[in-house]
């Protein structure tokens, strides 16, 4: 397993964007895929967005064209960018690295969209 320590949420108004930050303690570059889940009080833990090791990505059809994940095998960082948020994009927000089956989480990021 490795560590991961996620770090960048914060208040932000309807529209406004944030920058989430999961910093890995090992080898990004050797995990499977690399990915965000949010969740909020009383709903399951669900996944955002992932990035495979080859670089290909997925999200979910709410965060599309929105959202981007992106990642840094250098620094061993994984970055969610979000834009024009909204205020159901409230949440949570865990990074998660999977590796032939040994699954990490992180202690997660607070997200708050609003007024």
């Amino acid at each position: 397993q490795v560590h991961l320590v996620e770090s960048g949420g914060g208040l932000v108004q309807p529209g406004g964007s944030l920058r989430l930050y999961c910093a890995v303690s090992r080898g990004v570059f050797s995990m499977d895929t690399m990915s965000w889940y949010r969740q909020t009080p009383g709903k399951q833990c669900d996944l955002v967005a992932f990035i495979s090791r080859d670089g290909s990505t997925y999200f979910i059809n709410s965060v599309k064209g929105r959202f981007a994940i992106s990642k840094d095998d250098v620094k061993n960082i994984v970055y969610l960018d979000m834009n024009n948020l909204n205020p159901e994009d409230t949440a949570v927000y865990y990074c998660n690295a999977y590796r032939l089956g040994d699954i990490s989480w992180g202690q997660g990021t607070q997200v708050t969209v609003s007024t």
